[in-house]
């Protein structure tokens, strides 16, 4: 059988009352207060670390001047993704066809592109010095278009611990991407003119300038940013009347947390007492 909370005498299976026998303690509601005030706890810790949180997301999106301008920034390569990326001209007896490539262009193109195909274009001897870097082209525009997305919504993230080196890191490796993508472009585009002389042409359309070059922007912002810092307004929280970062000082170090509540306890009224007055008037 179980044994008194208080006194610790062993409870006998006749002891069916709800007091022990022994200190006469209600065993059903003893220790109840303590319970109660641990939930408390526990339920305004949870929100205490939560609300530093929104205050980071706060703080990452209206900090400063600085974080504002980067939310335009971080939203322009979107557009620059529909600006012509690229162009390519075909010219044969009776047919020309123009073309400029941007990511619609792309979107409608990959769903037909017959893959088989295109990969045997790539083993071919002949072909693959053209096709091999136009496929890494692509692959590079449709990485650095899925960074673009990842960096929106990493963007809340940019006053974490970590938030400063991952703003950074997507960044360059947007503009490593974008840089990649052109240099293979142009790479493919002379060699498809030389298999094809007189049929082909193509080359880098201002677009593409434009993408890299809000990218770049975004990057020495967020380096900016990481240098002078971000200013963090944190709301006051309290865990039972005790300002949480005093409480979490206390209970890392082992401190008793009864004895903080009694020294905070008329602190919390006093401004209780403030707050009732002032809604009274």
């Amino acid at each position: 059988m179980a044994n008194c909370p208080k006194c610790g005498v062993k409870l006998k299976i006749t002891d069916w009352r709800p007091n022990c026998p022994k200190c006469g303690v209600n065993l059903v509601y003893y220790g109840m207060e303590e319970r109660l005030l641990a939930d408390a706890d526990k339920a305004e810790s949870e929100h205490a670390v939560f609300q530093k949180r929104v205050d980071r997301m706060k703080a990452s999106f209206t900090g400063s001047k600085l974080t504002i301008a980067r939310i335009v920034l971080s939203i322009l390569p979107i557009g620059a993704l529909f600006l012509p990326l690229a162009k390519v001209n075909l010219l044969a007896p009776f047919f020309e066809k123009k073309t400029d490539v941007n990511v619609l262009a792309l979107v409608d193109v990959l769903p037909k592109m017959d893959f088989d195909g295109v990969l045997k274009l790539a083993g071919s001897s002949v072909m693959k010095g053209a096709v091999i870097p136009l496929l890494i082209a692509i692959v590079c525009v449709a990485l650095a278009a899925v960074l673009i997305l990842v960096n929106l919504i990493t963007l809340m993230l940019s006053c974490s611990p970590h938030g400063k080196g991952r703003n950074i890191t997507i960044n360059s490796l947007q503009v490593l991407l974008c840089a990649g993508a052109t240099v293979a472009f142009m790479q493919s585009s002379g060699n498809f003119a030389a298999l094809l002389p007189g049929t082909f042409s193509g080359g880098i359309s201002f677009g593409a300038y434009v993408l890299i070059g809000c990218m770049a922007a975004l990057l020495l912002i967020n380096i900016v940013i990481a240098k002078v810092g971000v200013p963090i307004t944190y709301k006051d929280t309290f865990v039972n009347g005790i300002p949480s970062e005093v409480y979490f000082e206390a209970v890392k170090n082992g401190e008793d947390i009864n004895a903080l509540r009694e020294k905070y306890a008329p602190a919390e009224e006093e401004a209780e007492a403030v707050e009732a007055a002032a809604v009274t008037e």
